[in-house]
């Protein structure tokens, strides 16, 4: 157990020092060269990871950009599996599950989505900080997978794309503001009725 622990920081840190590069891509450039990257939690590990293999890929990240990747929602979830016959270990199942959009000027929604990733592990009773370590370990490996699959689905979407998206959003931002003013002017030219006035008693 131990041994494996080591491995995995071990690989860790080697890929933290060399640079996090897309598994399987080549030499593909993306068609993005300029990203702006918002989370709700803006200094944890999965926005420092997007923006490391984003900057290491090749793309620009900084708020001026046109368009930007908004990590909205990031979840952790844990169930047991299966129990050994002396109840003492059990097999758990991880879930790490991940929201993101894209939005583009005047913040409009242009695209959004999510993913996940499942892994499993044995809980050992005997050696729960073991165990303990092993799932942080886990956990930080999933989160590296979400972000290269994050990252492979960004490096297949072109400026082009995005346009044609913002041109949608922002015609039917208009169309329902057109809608909400037409119903205001509408409201607005009804006739005010008068108040009923009631005839006063012996008058």
């Amino acid at each position: 157990m131990m041994k494996r622990n080591l491995l995995v920081i071990g690989l860790a840190t080697l890929l933290s020092a060399c640079g996090f590069h897309l598994r399987g891509t080549g030499e593909v450039d993306f068609a993005l060269q300029e990203l702006n990257v918002e989370a709700r939690n803006a200094y944890g590990d999965t926005v420092k990871l997007t923006t490391q293999v984003l900057e290491s890929n090749g793309v620009r990240v900084h708020p001026g950009a046109a368009y930007t990747l908004v990590i909205s929602d990031e979840q952790e979830s844990q169930r047991n599996a299966s129990y050994t016959s002396a109840a003492r270990s059990a097999e758990l199942e991880l879930t790490t599950s991940l929201t993101y959009e894209i939005r583009g000027s005047k913040n409009l929604l242009l695209m959004s989505n999510q993913m996940e990733v499942q892994s499993f592990y044995v809980q050992d009773g005997n050696n729960l900080i073991g165990s303990d370590q092993e799932a942080g370990q886990i956990r930080s490996e999933m989160r590296r997978d979400l972000v290269q699959q994050l990252a492979q689905r960004l490096q297949l979407i072109t400026p082009q794309q995005l346009e044609k998206l913002q041109q949608s959003a922002e015609a039917k931002a208009k169309a329902e503001a057109d809608a909400l003013e037409a119903a205001r002017q509408y409201e607005a030219a009804q006739p005010q009725q008068s108040p009923v006035q009631l005839p006063i008693p012996g008058q």
